[in-house]
């Protein structure tokens, strides 16, 4: 039985030593020896496809001609009317042009995934189905392919068809009504956080599809739902609610009964974040504070005491915390072992000296900008690292490669399909 790539035909040294076409850079990471087909738009399936190929996947993305992934126009910042989000959720990836809504479109599709190991999508469930593109006639094509389908409820199921955005996962999986302030309206993160925890769910179990392949020899489907993915992130919400009938509520910045971890202001009128509720780092914020006595009080000597007198505790801590400037608070905790940080912004990071020694942040050339920064691949690994290798491609970039080097699409063929809006 064969434990390589779908396709008998791929490859996989050389793909791993070529690289993306037109870069010169070389693929690394472990998972070089397999071919992504990426459908998907926005951000669920894209992430996915994103980490996949930060490991070395070759990624190739599907997008319609003329406008592209939607992404390519999305962000809360641009510059000269160019996605400062593109960059970076593209980046390693190919990108070819294709209708997949004609018949001409389905078969070129066809034939890329007869060579492919994975393919992602996160359309609109029976969306596959109807380009004739179901996982049942793509198992016939290449039994070894393995399908991820993200999408807001899942593949069945009574919602299944409805519309479904990270944001309506979040409201649905818990996570909504938990963030923010008590007396506010329920709130929501500064991030995508449902679309993004979809991937990464998708993205392991597609690896783990992949394994479970070296027994069977064949793939599967990956359901990947935006509100389970974000209900498996809950912890002990549903179970202390069916057990003892506790309901959570939002609590702001702290969690109830977890104390203290809170933030607490300085003498300058600055943020520290301090986490001190487990009973050994708490004696030592007490040794810090110069309060000794404190750890050993009957009110504040256990966890659960903490937690029942969270409030005046809090207080108690931040009288303290008040009396000293941030640097100086913060070399105190150090010197005692009391884990604390900044609320960073993205200023914060760039100029920290940690984020530097890692190189948690890269610089990768843009064509437009010349150099951009953005966060590097995580986690890792220390026989096969990922890496960051080119910024997302422009539309259609690898056309010539992937259709003639490929799909062995002479020139003359691939004018005709250019011109007829196929690709």
């Amino acid at each position: 039985m064969t434990t390589g790539p779908a396709n008998p035909n791929h490859d996989a040294a050389h793909d791993a030593a070529s690289g993306t076409p037109g870069t010169g850079t070389p693929r690394t990471g472990p998972l070089t020896d397999l071919r992504v087909i990426e459908m998907g738009q926005l951000l669920a399936g894209p992430f996915c496809g994103q980490l996949m190929a930060d490991f070395g996947a070759e990624v190739i993305k599907v997008e319609p001609p003329g406008s592209g992934d939607p992404m390519r126009q999305w962000g809360s910042e641009k510059a000269h009317g160019t996605s400062l989000w593109w960059p970076v959720v593209a980046r390693n990836k190919q990108s070819v042009t294709l209708n997949l809504r004609t018949e001409e479109g389905q078969a070129l599709a066809r034939e890329l995934l007869a060579t492919a190991d994975i393919l992602i999508e996160n359309f609109r469930p029976g969306t596959l189905e109807r380009w004739n593109l179901s996982p049942a006639e793509l198992a016939e094509l290449n039994p070894r392919l393995i399908v991820v389908r993200v999408s807001g409820y899942g593949q069945t199921g009574p919602y299944a068809t409805r519309a479904g955005y990270g944001s309506i996962g979040e409201a649905m999986g818990g996570l909504r009504y938990v963030v923010g302030d008590p007396d506010s309206p329920p709130s929501r993160m500064g991030i995508s956080i449902g679309d993004e925890l979809a991937a990464v769910h998708a993205c392991m179990g597609a690896l783990m599809a992949v394994h479970a392949r070296h027994t069977s020899g064949r793939g599967q489907v990956i359901d990947a739902a935006i509100y389970e993915s974000v209900l498996n992130m809950m912890e002990s919400l549903v179970t202390e609610y069916d057990v003892a009938g506790y309901v959570r509520e939002r609590t702001g910045a702290i969690l109830p009964n977890i104390a203290p971890s809170n933030v607490y202001r300085t003498a300058d009128d600055k943020l520290l974040l301090i986490a001190a509720n487990q009973d050994t780092v708490f004696k030592r914020l007490c040794e810090a504070m110069g309060r000794t006595e404190l750890a050993e009080d009957e009110r504040y000597a256990t966890h659960a005491a903490r937690g029942a007198r969270q409030v005046e505790l809090d207080v108690l801590i931040e009288a303290w915390t008040r009396t000293q400037a941030l640097d100086e608070l913060s070399a105190t905790l150090e010197d005692h072992g009391v884990p604390s940080g900044l609320i960073y912004r993205t200023e914060d990071m760039l100029a920290d000296p940690h984020f530097a020694a890692r190189e948690a942040i890269v610089s990768v050339e843009h064509p437009e900008f010349g150099t951009m920064r953005m966060q590097n691949v995580a986690p890792r690994l220390s026989e096969t690292p990922g890496s960051v290798r080119h910024v997302g491609p422009t539309l259609g970039e690898h056309n010539a490669q992937v259709y003639g080097s490929l799909l062995q699409l002479s020139d003359e063929q691939r004018e005709d399909y250019r011109r007829r809006g196929i690709i």
